[in-house]
């Protein structure tokens, strides 16, 4: 997609964020309650700026990738996790969680990861479909793991080696 970056997150982003995790929300892919007012900050705890990438289209912020490690254990450090990713409705199709998803892999890459993992919910058909196409494999199912929206809902766990 022409003039679209992916860059560092900064604390400027927080509204837009804020908005965009907002206006993303779906039980396709979110755990939890849908956001409600007062609304909480988006970086928070360990998951600062630092933890994000984000993706800008014509001066405009229009998705994010979170990653990390998915504990706090020194030895699960060799592992970062992709722990949220979100685009804009109006931009998606486009190439844009694609670019999110290997710069994240990249970004995992250069803090020395040896893995990547993640975690979706099994019914986010897209979703796998994009990661298993970026190399993921599916290594794990937690079979109705969650209820949502009334439905019970498989928890996919997939990864790829960075070597």
């Amino acid at each position: 997609m022409p003039d679209l970056s992916i860059r560092a997150a900064h604390p400027s982003d927080e509204r837009e964020l804020v908005l965009l995790d907002r206006d993303t929300w779906s039980y396709l892919h979110a755990v939890g309650p849908p956001p409600q007012p007062p609304y909480e900050p988006f970086f928070r705890g360990r998951f600062g700026p630092s933890a994000h990438l984000v993706a800008e289209h014509e001066g405009r912020v229009v998705g994010y990738v979170r990653l990390g490690c998915p504990t706090e254990l020194a030895s699960h450090a060799h592992v970062q996790q992709i722990l949220g990713l979100a685009v804009s409705e109006e931009v998606r199709g486009r190439g844009i969680g694609r670019a999110l998803v290997r710069a994240a892999v990249q970004e995992a890459r250069d803090r020395g990861a040896r893995r990547i993992t993640l975690r979706v919910l099994g019914h986010n058909t897209t979703a796998r479909a994009l990661y298993a196409s970026e190399g993921f494999v599916v290594e794990g199912v937690q079979p109705e793991e969650f209820l949502l929206g009334g439905r019970y809902v498989d928890d996919v766990l997939m990864g790829r080696s960075l070597r």
